[in-house]
């Protein structure tokens, strides 16, 4: 095989990734466990677009969602061994991103 002809298991988890907010939801929560509110804040991603990257990323093996039963309830998501073992891949992109993108200027919506 060519070293560079595409593997479907490579095209697979490049489509996983690429995924809208996909990417930033892993790497977020590689800081450890976060709850739905702090995603929501820290991200500045819509609630039903969290919940809907949430549930694929669950169903995917990624992240697991854990119910702790108190008064309110409360629940908090974090990366299973599957997750983490992204690591560092995401450094990796962190680092290439550091050397060659450019910061965009924030723009006001005033």
């Amino acid at each position: 095989m060519n070293e560079f002809e595409l593997c479907p298991r490579f095209e697979k988890a490049v489509s996983i990734l690429s995924q809208r907010w996909t990417a930033l939801i892993l790497y977020q929560l590689m800081t450890g466990p976060q709850r739905f509110c702090t995603m929501t804040d820290k991200l500045g991603v819509s609630g039903k677009t969290l919940t809907e990257r949430l549930k694929d990323l669950e169903q995917q093996g990624f992240v697991v969602r854990t119910v702790y039963p108190e008064t309110p309830v409360r629940i908090e998501y974090s990366l299973t061994e599957k997750g983490m073992s992204l690591t560092p891949i995401m450094k990796e992109i962190e680092n290439w991103s550091k050397t060659w993108m450019t910061q965009e200027p924030v723009l006001n919506d005033e």
